[in-house]
């Protein structure tokens, strides 16, 4: 139970479990450190190497979190050390799922002889629930995406059974009918792929959407990364589908580290940014999930040097593979007005320099956030999950446009790359959606108001808690 802290209010034993992607343990890590700046004791739990990988914690903060170790079963489908998604190939993943349940029994024994008050975790360990439940444990279910995402997909039951009564792409190119209000979001024929995918049983013996079925029927509550100022009638129809209440933690925009100031990486890029414009680069970063085939890079290599835009791209080696395939002279003849960065990129740093005017991005939510914070219009290339319906609400609001593709197969060509860059970077008619991604900056980066949404949760967790 919880124990008193300084000020004699009880503090909170909170447990954070995530799944294995970054994408997901970098907000839970985010909340992690929020919650404990408000007195609480944190334990966040994931694998060793995912655990190593953390950013270093704040000084003030060491002694309130706690992170605990769990190994992870080894699997002979999966190479070694690999712990997180980002180390595996897309295929791959769903045999990472399988070795996360067998952190079951660990979890299991952690919380019976912990005093944990409250339980978050992600949509993968359909198990846990059960588990915390029998321990007294309030279970609160946090999804790192948007209420958008999530409600597209239906209810509990409908999550739990594989989204039943939609078994063909074509039930996915339209809002579904409990939408009741006007709407864009929508998937694309190729994108409708991935919904039937997730709801199909793979590797792991389970499905996507089962898992997260399960997740949200065993908690108390929703939490999310959503807010009343952007987009709101989502969150009550999220209420409505799942008859479960959801606190949306706002956008949690992140704060730039000026740690950065002294990193070889970092000076660098600076030092090429500064030789250029204000607002005439535009950044290309597609995240550690998205793995481009060969065509899919040649075409944006091209598509980046027929636009004529000064560019930054954080092009990563994907898990698997033992280099990458640029076009054939491609960095020669754009030396000088492009880099392509291939270790680590600090994307703040990047998004938050005067040189960068727009962002070509995958749409996945947390660069959306980052590239909004700064007021930096999108160019969108989404490839998988929410990131299609991100763009659709996205584009709608005008801060962005999508590069456009192929409606059977998703492919996009050089030219249709260009085009969309120059429009967004510098032709008239991309006035607008720079204006209006500027003017967007002053929501999606008001940390105060953000602030507030997280403060209001951790009151929630103590008021929960207010019982002998």
């Amino acid at each position: 139970m919880a124990s008193k802290g300084f000020d004699g209010e009880r503090k909170l034993h909170v447990v954070m479990f995530p799944w294995l992607a970054f994408g997901h343990i970098i907000p839970f890590f985010e909340l992690s450190k929020f919650i404990a700046q408000k007195g609480h004791k944190i334990t966040f739990i994931s694998t060793p190497r995912n655990i190593d990988r953390l950013p270093k914690l704040p000084p003030d903060l060491v002694s309130s979190i706690d992170l605990v170790k769990i190994p992870l079963p080894k699997l002979e489908e999966l190479p070694e050390n690999a712990e997180a998604t980002m180390d595996v190939r897309p295929e791959d993943v769903e045999h990472l799922k399988k070795a996360y349940d067998g952190m079951e029994d660990g979890v299991a024994r952690f919380l019976e002889n912990s005093d944990a008050d409250i339980i978050i975790y992600d949509f993968a360990p359909y198990w846990l629930a059960p588990i915390a439940t029998r321990l007294g444990i309030s279970r609160f279910f946090f999804c790192i995406f948007n209420a958008w995402f999530l409600a597209f997909l239906g209810t509990t039951d409908a999550l739990i059974n594989g989204l039943e009564g939609r078994s063909r792409q074509e039930d996915f190119l339209a809002p579904p009918e409990w939408v009741t209000f006007d709407t864009k979001v929508a998937y694309r024929l190729y994108e409708a792929k991935w919904a039937l995918g997730a709801a199909g049983t793979n590797a792991s013996g389970f499905s996507d959407t089962y898992r997260a079925g399960k997740a949200i029927a065993g908690c108390n509550a929703m939490i999310i990364r959503h807010c009343n100022e952007f987009e709101p009638k989502w969150l009550k129809l999220l209420e409505e589908l799942h008859q479960k209440e959801v606190i949306p933690l706002g956008l949690m925009p992140p704060q730039v580290q000026d740690n950065t100031s002294t990193n070889e990486a970092w000076v660098s890029i600076k030092n090429w940014l500064c030789t250029h414009p204000k607002e005439s680069v535009v950044y290309v970063a597609l995240g550690s999930e998205v793995v481009l085939s060969r065509d899919q890079i040649s075409e944006l290599a091209h598509g980046l040097e027929l636009s004529g835009v000064p560019f930054l791209w954080a092009l990563r080696k994907p898990a698997g593979s033992a280099t990458i395939e640029l076009p054939e002279g491609f960095e020669e003849r754009t030396k000088g007005r492009g880099i392509v960065w291939k270790n680590w990129a600090p994307q703040l740093k990047i998004l938050g320099h005067d040189g960068v005017g727009a962002f070509l991005t995958h749409c996945g939510w947390s660069s959306i956030v980052e590239g909004l914070m700064f007021g930096r219009p999108l160019v969108m290339l989404p490839f998988q999950i929410d990131q299609g319906l991100n763009a659709r609400v996205l584009g709608d609001k005008q801060v962005g446009m999508e590069v456009p593709r192929n409606e059977q197969d998703g492919t996009y060509t050089r030219n249709a790359v260009a085009e969309s860059v120059r429009t967004v970077m510098v032709d008239g008619v991309g006035q607008k959606l720079r204006d209006t991604a500027k003017a967007t900056s002053a929501m999606f980066g008001d940390k105060e108001l953000h602030d507030r949404y997280l403060h209001n949760f951790v009151e929630h967790l103590e008021n929960l808690q207010h019982k002998p």
